[in-house]
């Protein structure tokens, strides 16, 4: 089997603010699918995806994203019409309507001719489901509709690298089942890199997963990778588990501990959040009754 050619390579980025060193060293690999991006609030994971979005430029370190180097001006720019980006907070116009806001962002990306830039924008549009809704103030749509505008913005010129920071943040279960069914389609042939703290996500679209913590890479693997780290480690038990990591209560009474169990523990099959658990320490563990 062919291994696919990396489309990002990332070397010893570093990135500080004041005395946070917000990435410290930070080097990978990202290829053609759905790559994951975890880590807790303050890992990094923001700072990072707007160093590939261009957005940010590191203190030191490199990237070679589809073969241009964004540190050259003419390459910079060239890059900016090949990748999509949606942030986090994307900052609203609040008075445009869906298909203003999207329209105004494709005048910044460089689609100058009007009818195929206005084809365009319903195309995106119409791809996150907001065709019928593309006249509304955004002031006026649901939460979850304006992160589909966000996504939109980002789909506009089919882009080779999608960049997306929590895109799932306040949608609803049937919002995000949308969301991971066209995040999976536009996964194909193309590098997709999504910020999440759902790992539900994760395990549901994404063949790669990196973890960040405090700056620096703590994990790149697979899904099941993450999960088989935690083998060994997760018990269930009538009680918490003193001698746990970390400890919550399910819906069934039992509770399920993360950490060294005690000889004779009931093992359990691990999940992805179990080895990101594990990994991030005791210190990031509440025990939380179901």
């Amino acid at each position: 089997m062919t291994t696919p050619a990396s489309t990002v390579q990332a070397r010893d980025l570093t990135m500080t603010f004041g005395r946070t060193r917000a990435l410290d060293g930070v080097s990978f690999e990202l290829v053609p699918g759905v790559t994951g991006l975890l880590g807790p609030n303050g890992a990094g994971k923001t700072t990072l995806l707007r160093v590939l979005a261009t957005v940010s430029a590191p203190d030191a370190g490199s990237v070679l994203t589809l073969g241009l180097d964004p540190r050259r001006t003419d390459q910079r720019l060239d890059l900016r019409g090949r990748l999509g980006y949606m942030p986090q907070e994307p900052g609203f116009h609040a008075h445009f309507t869906a298909f203003e806001f999207v329209d105004y962002v494709a005048i910044l990306k460089e689609l100058h001719q009007r009818r195929a830039r206005h084809e365009e924008v319903r195309r995106v549009l119409e791809l996150v489901g907001l065709d019928a809704v593309r006249r509304k103030k955004i002031k006026a749509l649901s939460g979850g509709m304006r992160r589909r505008v966000a996504l939109a913005q980002a789909l506009l010129g089919d882009p080779d690298l999608l960049i997306l920071d929590e895109p799932t943040a306040g949608l609803d279960p049937e919002q995000r089942l949308r969301f991971r069914e066209l995040v999976g389609q536009l996964g194909e042939g193309r590098t997709v890199l999504l910020s999440t703290h759902q790992t539900e996500d994760v395990v549901a679209l994404c063949q790669q997963v990196m973890m960040l913590h405090l700056g620096k890479l703590r994990f790149t693997g697979t899904p099941l990778e993450l999960a088989g780290l935690a083998q060994g480690h997760v018990w269930h038990s009538h009680k918490r588990d003193p001698g746990a990591l970390g400890a919550w209560r399910t819906g069934t009474g039992q509770h399920r501990n993360i950490g060294n169990p005690p000889a004779g523990a009931d093992l359990l099959e691990p999940t992805l959040e179990d080895g990101y658990l594990l990994l991030l320490g005791g210190d990031q563990f509440e025990e939380v009754a179901a």
